[in-house]
């Protein structure tokens, strides 16, 4: 089995003829189109996606296999995956959200914070979702220079300095 990446989510039907709104997830949002085959959690697969049009947000596009208004329908919050081999490579400070989860949070003192349980965007910039042990609730770490000046794949470990009262003492 090839390692995917997440690229986009289906947000379900646009019109009755089977056309689907897509978020892209990608820096260059119509590249999406270029990264087939994309693959479903469940294993359905589409080999072709054709960019019809833009919306508040993302595109309209047609899927192969996706006909009527009920299966696009039927794809709403379905998210997409395409093969990792088919992106493109990355500079040294730029990341796959994919690399980022299961990650260590360290202080800039070397103390354990938590682990990264997902990255987010709500579109004001990514936040780190940091899983912190002995707690149910997830603490909240901007990505951005400051606040996460180190990350370091080969030794699966992330430097922090978050804010001040982030994290219990």
């Amino acid at each position: 089995m090839t390692e995917t990446v997440i690229v986009g989510r289906i947000g379900g039907s646009f019109g009755v003829k089977g056309e689907v709104r897509i978020k892209s997830f990608c820096a260059d949002p119509q590249a999406i189109a270029d990264y087939t085959p994309l693959t479903t959690e469940d294993g359905r697969s589409f080999a072709q996606m054709v960019l019809t049009g833009q919306t508040n947000g993302g595109f309209t596009a047609r899927l192969d296999g996706v006909i009527t208004k009920e299966d696009a329908d039927a794809l709403r919050n379905v998210d997409l995956y395409a093969p990792r081999d088919v992106l493109p490579a990355l500079p040294d400070d730029e990341y796959y959200y994919t690399d980022l989860i299961g990650l260590t949070v360290v202080d800039t003192g070397g103390v354990t914070l938590g682990t990264v349980a997902r990255v987010v965007d709500h579109g004001a910039g990514d936040l780190l979702d940091v899983t912190v042990a002995g707690q149910s609730d997830t603490v909240l770490i901007p990505f951005t220079r400051a606040a996460v000046p180190t990350v370091d794949l080969t030794s699966r470990r992330i430097v922090a300095d978050p804010p001040e009262g982030l994290f219990p003492t």
